[in-house]
């Protein structure tokens, strides 16, 4: 259902998913989108602001599920579980934040509320009369008499992210200047009592790897400890046809999909390994390797993909992690097939990017290569389709191009 702005529709779905979409293009500046849980208008802490850098509310009831990137159209995803939002939250704000431009740079602006179960579209808003604006709040979902609705707002802001979030009572990390010292005081003072905590502020900022900016430090961006949370998401499409339609045979992609996030080590001892679901080789963050696969999402339903986990508590330990994904079944072809990488420090700010487009009959892709040099790891992102000989397995495939020199065996799952 198309709506105007201001208008508004009932939301008769226990869980939602939300499509903020535009097209893409050169020159078009990104954007993301992000959800801010309300009470009295405001935000209760800053825990209630769900964007790239927080992707997930305590509560578990909004969760930022990543993008989908395509030659036509970027989309970011929020999930809303309106059932399991707190009874004191009376709105969900369902907001975008424009990255090197203006939403009037940006074409095609949209907001899509899905049905989460069947995938039903419940309401749409087209964004046309964007200027100048860098934050725009496209629409929200509002309780009204026990029951949820949405409504399209198309609201911008011309002072970006953080002009929307500090509207809404979020507390935002910026540099801060030094108060001139007060002058001497000859008197001698009582003890000031010691002051209340004061809650670390959001961290607004972010790094987006592209083929012009392939890498960064990551003790630039804070990541010097604490562990470092590697995330694959990706869009399942049911059917599609890809590289092979070319060659006059149709490919088809099912909800059965199966990836597998993987990655090559090799520490500064000498020793090399593997990190897979295959084989069980989940390894371990506490000890060599350091590094532990999260778990194993053999649908693709699940929204948060798959992850994998490098305690950069032992960095110095690594000489180089390479991290690739494979295809265990469910296709044959990472051909129209959009996937999003998103390394999340403990202590920084995030590192994403995307997939470039396959067009190459490829089963394994190398994401990411992160190097030990001079003790910062730095992350180069790869986006490299390689195509295996007849007879040759992904990973041998993915070792012989990066040089690691293992040996290999059949193994399952």
């Amino acid at each position: 259902m198309s709506l105007r702005k201001g208008a508004n529709v009932p939301v008769r779905a226990q869980a939602v998913r939300v499509e903020l979409g535009r097209r893409s293009g050169p020159g078009i500046p990104d954007a993301d989108a992000s959800a801010l849980l309300l009470v009295g208008g405001k935000v209760r802490s800053d825990a209630d602001f769900v964007f790239y850098n927080q992707p997930a509310h305590p509560s578990g009831a909004v969760r930022h599920e990543g993008r989908r990137t395509s030659a036509a159209e970027v989309v970011d995803v929020l999930g809303v579980d309106l059932a399991r939002v707190e009874p004191a939250v009376e709105t969900v704000v369902l907001a975008a934040s424009a990255d090197g431009g203006t939403f009037g740079q940006v074409p095609g602006l949209y907001i899509r509320v899905l049905d989460a179960g069947s995938g039903a579209e419940l309401a749409r808003f087209d964004s046309e009369d964007a200027t100048v604006e860098t934050a725009f709040v496209l629409g929200e979902l509002y309780r009204r008499q026990g029951a949820w609705k949405f409504r399209a707002v198309g609201q911008g802001y011309s002072s970006g992210l953080e002009g929307l979030a500090t509207d809404y009572g979020i507390t935002v990390d910026e540099p801060q200047h030094t108060a001139p010292a007060p002058p001497a005081d000859p008197a001698p003072a009582m003890p000031a009592p010691p002051a209340p905590p004061v809650p670390a502020p959001v961290r607004l900022t972010k790094v987006t790897l592209t083929k012009q900016a392939p890498s960064v430090s990551l003790t630039k961006q804070g990541g010097t400890s604490g562990a470092l949370r590697v995330n694959l998401n990706w869009q399942v499409r049911k059917q599609f046809t890809g590289w092979a339609s070319k060659l006059g045979r149709a490919t088809a992609m099912h909800s059965d999909l199966d990836l597998d996030l993987c990655a090559l080590y090799e520490l500064r001892d000498g020793r090399k390994g593997v990190v897979q679901a295959l084989g069980n080789a989940f390894g371990a963050l506490h000890q060599p390797p350091y590094i532990h696969l999260d778990g194993d999402d053999r649908t693709g339903a699940s929204a948060a993909g798959e992850n994998m986990t490098i305690n950069l508590d032992h960095k110095a330990d690594f000489r180089r992690i390479l991290v690739f994904v494979t295809i265990y079944e469910g296709a044959r072809s990472f051909a129209d097939l959009h996937a999003t990488v998103t390394l999340h420090l403990q202590h920084g700010a995030p590192v994403d990017f995307s997939l470039d487009d396959c067009a190459v009959p490829s089963t394994v892709c190398a994401l990411a290569l992160l190097t030990n040099e001079g003790g910062d790891l730095v992350v180069r992102r790869e986006s490299r389709f390689l195509v295996p000989q007849r007879g040759v397995s992904p990973q041998r495939t993915i070792d012989q191009a990066y040089g690691w020199g293992m040996n290999w065996t059949p193994g399952r799952k």
